[in-house]
């Protein structure tokens, strides 16, 4: 079961969801999206926060309030770390968890550390807290049939961005040879007259005298 919730602190307002327990983030590590934002109390047990980031936003764009909504979130669900003060949240791209078998169940790594990134929370903000959670809904989902679903509609998207591209090369390649024939008179149709020297008389220079 997830739990998702909604925060309106951005226009449109946009999806945040975490998983019940350790169990349940390992199918979130394994069939997280790659607009997936992860977030996490440093060096601290917590929940794994996801934010789904909306077209045109990126981990680096990321608007203050929805950070803030997100690392409160994720403190607010971390049993020691909703009591600490000043703490750090980590968070990173999807795509750049790591997950290896030796690992304990719930228990992640990272690809390159350099992508990940920190926040400092002071404290905990309960009108933060308390509006996230009016918006929450808890779900059962099939994380493999939904980012399933999720692919397939990428493909059939840039399927549909592939044909407009070949559509526009070609129709731009035909202007560009309409444009080759004008320039050399290929389409033009020449009149076919006969030379002015075999043209027949018409009596007035005739070279026959009486």
């Amino acid at each position: 079961m997830v739990i998702k919730y909604t925060s309106n602190s951005v226009d449109p307002p946009v999806m945040l969801y975490m998983g019940v327990d350790k169990v349940e983030n390992e199918e979130l590590i394994k069939y997280g999206w790659p607009e997936d934002v992860w977030f996490h109390v440093d060096k601290v047990s917590s929940a794994h926060v996801y934010l789904r980031l909306p077209p045109g936003m990126t981990i680096d764009a990321i608007p203050p309030a929805l950070l803030e909504d997100c690392c409160q979130l994720v403190k607010a669900n971390s049993i020691e770390g909703n009591k600490m003060n000043n703490i750090s949240i980590v968070y990173t791209m999807w795509e750049n968890l790591k997950k290896t078998g030796d690992m304990a169940v719930g228990q992640v790594g990272f690809h390159e550390q350099r992508k990940v990134k920190h926040a400092k929370v002071e404290k905990r903000k309960n009108e933060v807290v308390n509006r996230l959670e009016k918006t929450e809904k808890k779900e059962d989902i099939d994380y493999r049939a939904e980012r399933e679903e999720r692919d397939a509609k990428e493909r059939r998207e840039q399927r549909k961005v592939e044909q407009a591209r070949k559509k526009r090369e070609t129709e731009e390649a035909a202007e560009k040879e309409k444009q080759r024939r004008t320039r050399n008179y290929e389409d033009v149709e020449w009149d076919e007259q006969e030379p002015a020297s075999s043209a027949k008389n018409d009596g007035n220079l005739s070279d026959d005298f009486m």
